[in-house]
């Protein structure tokens, strides 16, 4: 069974893993990661439970307004990262100029973006960018106008429709000139656009995209159906020893990234979150106990509980970079891959966690992800803490940990038994080898 299923799965994931625009968004999205993170820390400063009984209101109101400016000019405007590196990557990846693919994409979606602001009494101030237009509504917009503006000008200059200096001219000016062509047309292209758009439909792409493409897939996407079974292929392709988070996340990343920036929207508003699920809900309640298929739990287990000295030594090996998340050393050394006396544990438990997480938080056990990005690296109970600003978010982490417990302890034992069998056969063995060595040299 297993074969047939790497039959079908190794093409479809290694094509995939390939793929130059999946590749290039994942790469776009980790180029905002650092970025985002430091904006995370300063939210998780300013909403210190205790600082505002200890400054005292004025103070505190004073505090806030001086640091709040660092996730404003971070996660509020995320759209603005992502559409310089798809335009960066995609140009890199056809190895042209990769710097003025990046700002071409970003113009283009400016160029698409209305710079008017509509206040709730409904008047208007014209010159301002609302920040929800570079934040999360504006996010599928952004992918799509950045993709299709990084091909325009990669084409242009493939086809060597370039201004060319003479020699001896700075390379810096060459480069710019070499690029002006390729922007006038690209940008002339998009400007195009939205006057068309403006002219005959009396509206803009941002709020056409929005409402046909985006709206839908949010909404698809943040149902615990779609999550699932996002989940079991994630499973199910590091099973075959294929990345299965790369691979998954490539497709489902920008929906999740997306429904984490309108939490924290709601957020940093003080209004309730709209969304359980988000990229933060997967990160952190299924990867965010040990790694992949949450192995700190296995890890733990082997240590306390099992007697066989070669799983002994792989936990052993496990257990520092398991409690950073990171767990190769179990996926390749217990072996996960490939071994189909764990394939029931290993796909059931993340899943079954995942149905009590959304449970937990969808009855008010447990707060939502509020939006803040949190290392992956970030250990158990403090990133389940930060991710929900709640000590229950950490609490749901070790009522995590100890369902994966329960799940995978009859799987575990049974490979205990059998290990514990051989290594006593091979120890026999050995004796007897060392035996009959003794007996020959006499």
């Amino acid at each position: 069974m297993f074969e047939k299923l790497s039959r079908i799965l190794i093409p479809i994931a290694g094509k995939l893993n390939n793929n130059r625009y999946l590749t290039v968004l994942r790469d776009a999205f980790m180029l905002s990661f650092p970025l985002t993170v430091f904006g995370s820390i300063i939210v998780v400063i300013i909403n210190l439970p205790f600082l505002k009984g200890w400054m005292g209101d004025g103070n505190y109101a004073t505090f806030n307004s001086l640091l709040n400016i660092a996730p404003s000019a971070t996660l509020n405007i995320m759209t603005l990262f992502v559409v310089v590196g798809i335009g960066y990557y995609l140009s890199r990846s056809y190895k042209v100029e990769p710097i003025f693919g990046g700002m071409i994409a970003l113009v283009s979606f400016l160029m698409l973006t209305p710079f008017v602001l509509t206040q709730e009494n409904g008047a208007t101030i014209a010159g301002v960018i609302p920040l929800d237009r570079i934040g999360a509504k504006g996010m599928f917009l952004g992918m799509i106008v950045a993709f299709i503006a990084a091909e325009i000008y990669r084409r242009v200059t493939q086809r060597n429709i370039v201004i060319k200096m003479p020699p001896g001219v700075p390379p810096a000016v060459a480069k710019s000139f070499a690029a002006l062509l390729p922007a006038c047309i690209t940008l002339g292209i998009f400007l195009i656009v939205n006057i068309v758009v403006t002219l005959t439909l009396h509206n803009n792409l941002h709020d056409l995209i929005y409402h046909a493409v985006q709206a839908p897939l949010v909404h698809l996407g943040s149902g615990i159906i779609p999550t699932l079974i996002a989940i079991f292929f994630v499973q199910l392709l590091w099973f075959f020893g294929l990345h299965g988070q790369i691979i998954i996340n490539s497709v489902m990343e920008p929906i999740w990234n997306t429904l984490a920036l309108e939490n924290y929207e709601a957020y940093s508003k003080g209004a309730e979150l709209p969304h359980i699920i988000t990229k933060q809900f997967v990160d952190i309640y299924t990867v965010g106990i040990g790694g992949t298929g949450m192995t700190l739990a296995v890890v733990l287990t082997i240590l306390i509980f099992l007697k066989s000295k070669q799983l002994k030594q792989v936990s052993k090996l496990a257990i520092g970079p398991g409690l950073f998340n990171v767990n190769e050393p179990v996926i390749f050394g217990l072996p996960v891959v490939m071994n189909p006396l764990i394939f029931v544990p290993w796909v059931i438990a993340p899943m079954i966690v995942t149905l009590i997480t959304y449970f937990a938080m969808s009855t008010g056990l447990v707060p939502p992800p509020n939006g803040i990005q949190v290392p992956w690296t970030m250990p158990l109970f403090f990133s389940g803490m930060m991710a929900t600003g709640s000590l229950m978010g950490g609490v749901l982490q070790l009522f995590n940990m100890a369902v994966v417990f329960v799940i995978w302890f009859p799987f575990l034992k049974f490979i205990d038994r059998m290990n514990v069998r051989r290594e006593q056969e091979e120890e026999l063995n050995q004796a007897a080898i060392a035996g009959k060595d003794q007996t020959v040299g006499m």
